[in-house]
């Protein structure tokens, strides 16, 4: 893991710009989507060479990438309603989710 990324998967955490809240179900060191995704989608511009997370949307079905820049972690810490939870994480311990084992 690069000592760069602030963040991990199973903390809650809130966009800084827009106030969602949600959960934290993925990472990417860097941006890893297409080129036309970001020029339609990341409009501030964020560093494509910096960490992006995965984000389940609470009390939606959305999930989103967002640049580590955005995000911060949640004063809120009760639990993300979202229908993909029990996809990612199997457990919540009162202040982020476990990620679910792969066997």
């Amino acid at each position: 893991m690069s000592a760069n990324i602030r963040f991990h998967a199973g903390q809650i955490v809130e966009h800084r710009r827009f106030a969602y809240r949600g959960v934290i179900y993925c990472r990417d060191e860097q941006f890893d989507l297409t080129d036309e995704w970001y020029e339609q989608m990341a409009i501030t511009r964020p560093p494509k060479d910096q960490p992006w997370y995965g984000v389940l949307v609470d009390n939606t079905q959305q999930t989103t990438y967002v640049a580590e820049r955005n995000l911060l972690l949640s004063n809120d810490k009760s639990q993300v309603n979202h229908p993909y939870l029990g996809v990612y994480f199997d457990e919540f311990d009162g202040l982020e989710y476990k990620l679910r084992e792969v066997n």
